[in-house]
């Protein structure tokens, strides 16, 4: 009876480090879990920076187009003079 005495108490510490372990995993693992989130948000608000300029550069294009375009126009309705210094 000694002998299974030792062992049943052998057993139970070692189920009770077991436990003690997974308990700081899983502590570990919700802090990786918040830190993963935390990279996921910050790409979604880079993602979304690049969109912004990406819309801003379309309508420097259209606004430059239209200003080509004026000019372009406007050389061949004016006569043409050279340039004086």
């Amino acid at each position: 009876m000694g002998m299974a005495e030792a062992t049943n108490e052998l057993m139970y510490e070692l189920l009770k480090s077991i436990h003690q372990r997974m308990d700081r995993f899983d502590a570990t693992l919700s802090e990786v879990k918040q830190e993963i989130t935390s990279v996921r948000l910050s790409m979604m608000g880079v993602q979304t920076d690049i969109h912004n300029i990406y819309g801003m550069l379309a309508r420097h294009d259209e606004r430059f187009d239209r200003i080509e375009r004026r000019l372009d126009l406007r050389e061949f309705a004016e006569p043409q003079r050279p340039i004086q210094p």
